[in-house]
């Protein structure tokens, strides 16, 4: 494992949801008790690939992301079904190049092409917990107000928004899958509709 690395296993679904939707109260959905207060975060996150996007043709993910509970850079892998593995970096000075190790991590994908910013996003969240009957925390539901941007063509060192949406997230801690279906039937019935693109950041480069 390289140097300050950490690995988890992340569980997801993602929802488009309207400008106006409502978020309902989850709680009673697979065992959960209760739901937290809202929690408001402020995330940036900057996304790099090769120029023929060789990470995201195969399904992976590279990102510095500030903000919230775990900054820093995070590698996304495919880990089966709706689970991905996910490797966390500590995040570093801003303004420097990927570092080293983990360009490696991901050259075997990458063919050692450089790496480079291809896409921005930055996020209004606002977190809410599905607890348990002791207070443990069985799932996030995150309420997202995304803006995604490009780099621009004509100067590859600025930034050109190229979209803005809304989408809520359902992620697993401790709880369970039953709880990922429950929590989607409640979001379902508020308006919500599983997303139309694998990610934020498929979604902002346009590719599924």
């Amino acid at each position: 494992m390289a140097t300050g690395e950490q690995e988890q296993i992340e569980t997801e679904r993602k929802y488009d949801v309207d400008a106006g939707f409502v978020l309902p109260n989850l709680a009673g959905s697979g065992g959960a008790v209760s739901m937290s207060p809202p929690d408001t975060q402020q995330l940036a996150a900057t996304y790099y690939d090769t120029d023929d996007l060789r990470l995201i043709g195969s399904h992976i993910t590279l990102r510095r992301r500030t903000g919230g509970d775990d900054a820093g850079w995070h590698i996304k892998l495919p880990a089966g079904g709706e689970s991905r593995r996910e490797l966390h970096y500590p995040l570093g000075p801003p303004g420097q190049p990927v570092p080293r190790e983990i360009a490696d991590r991901v050259a075997r994908w990458t063919g050692g092409a450089p790496l480079r910013p291809v896409a921005r996003l930055e996020t209004r969240r606002i977190v809410r917990r599905l607890l348990g009957g002791v207070g443990e925390v069985l799932a996030e539901v995150a309420d997202d107000q995304v803006t995604g941007s490009r780099p621009d063509p004509a100067d590859p060192e600025r930034w050109r928004q190229h979209d803005t949406w809304r989408e809520v997230e359902v992620e697993l801690k401790s709880g369970t899958r039953e709880l990922l279906d429950a929590a989607e039937a409640g979001l379902a019935a508020a308006g919500a509709r599983l997303s139309r693109s694998a990610s934020k950041l498929a979604r902002v480069l346009g590719t599924g």
